[in-house]
């Protein structure tokens, strides 16, 4: 892949351009995408293209980002295009803080974790339609947060199979709680081929970029090396994604929860859902203590 050309024909040269994502390391798949940054200075909404038969993904990025959330993921980043030099010297600042870049990270996390626990307890007492997704998301914002104190900026593709091979510690052994919370002894080819259909339906629902292509390439390529569990661990997080951008007007939106009861696998035993909430939340707080007290 001549990323240079892609950039030259795209016209995305007047700004640095670099490489994140999967890419970037020796762990991808022939099918994975691209993840490529523009540093404008844009908030447009990422997009998907299809150049030389791979897909593309452009996100758009500032070069004066502070977010520990944003900044982990440029940790690693090819340089594409930078006459300036100003985003190597975004990364070489990332490259020196990046032992606190991920533990903060890791704690916003676990902090999103405990806030979608509380949304999960509180939905079982009035009866809210969305309380099994709270606690969906909450078990993947965990993976996030052990992902992150490894060292390793969450990818839905190869997460699953990364957290298999961390270290055996304290921290990496609440692993355990997110494969026991997130539902993934469900995976059956029967059951991932309706998750699928539902994913892309509320993908494009939400995104509308072209992303749903990208999913469904994931799922064949998932599903044709039997890699099923991974398939629903991916699946899973590409929903947690897409909810919780809209997690402030969810509760507006009934109606979506006959896509998401498909597309979250979710659980209707209200005692099996709290049991799974606190669960998660003393995971969360095992690993808060460990991190300060380290």
């Amino acid at each position: 892949m001549d990323l240079k050309k892609l950039v030259e024909e795209q016209s995305l040269t007047n700004f640095p351009v670099g490489l994140g994502g999967c890419r970037t390391t020796d762990s991808f798949f022939d099918s994975c995408e691209y993840d490529i940054t523009i540093f404008d200075d844009k908030s447009e909404p990422e997009k998907t293209i299809f150049y030389d038969d791979n897909f593309i993904k452009i996100h758009h990025g500032s070069l004066k980002e502070t977010k520990s959330d944003v900044l982990v993921k440029y940790d690693g980043m090819q340089i594409i295009h930078d006459e300036s030099w100003e985003l190597r010297m975004l990364l070489s600042k990332i490259k020196e803080k990046r032992l606190t870049l991920y533990k903060d990270h890791a704690k916003n996390c676990l902090f999103d974790s405990l806030f979608c626990c509380e949304k999960t307890k509180e939905g079982i007492k009035t009866s809210n339609t969305f309380s099994s997704c709270w606690q969906i998301c909450a078990s993947y914002f965990l993976a996030d947060a052990i992902c992150s104190l490894n060292l390793y900026c969450p990818n839905p593709t190869h997460m699953l199979d990364m957290m298999r091979k961390f270290e055996k510690n304290q921290i990496n052994e609440q692993i355990s709680i997110v494969t026991r919370t997130v539902g993934i002894e469900r995976a059956t080819q029967s059951l991932l081929e309706r998750k699928l259909k539902s994913t892309i339906g509320f993908s494009d629902l939400i995104e509308n970029n072209n992303h749903s292509k990208i999913i469904q390439q994931k799922y064949d390529l998932f599903v044709k090396n039997s890699m099923l569990s991974d398939c629903y661990f991916y699946l899973g997080y590409i929903n947690k994604e897409n909810f919780v951008k809209i997690k402030d007007k969810i509760d507006s939106q009934p109606d979506l929860i006959h896509i998401l009861k498909v597309a979250f696998d979710i659980e209707s035993d209200s005692n099996l859902l709290e049991n799974q909430a606190k669960l998660i939340q003393k995971s969360c707080n095992t690993i808060l203590s460990l991190i300060s007290s380290a």
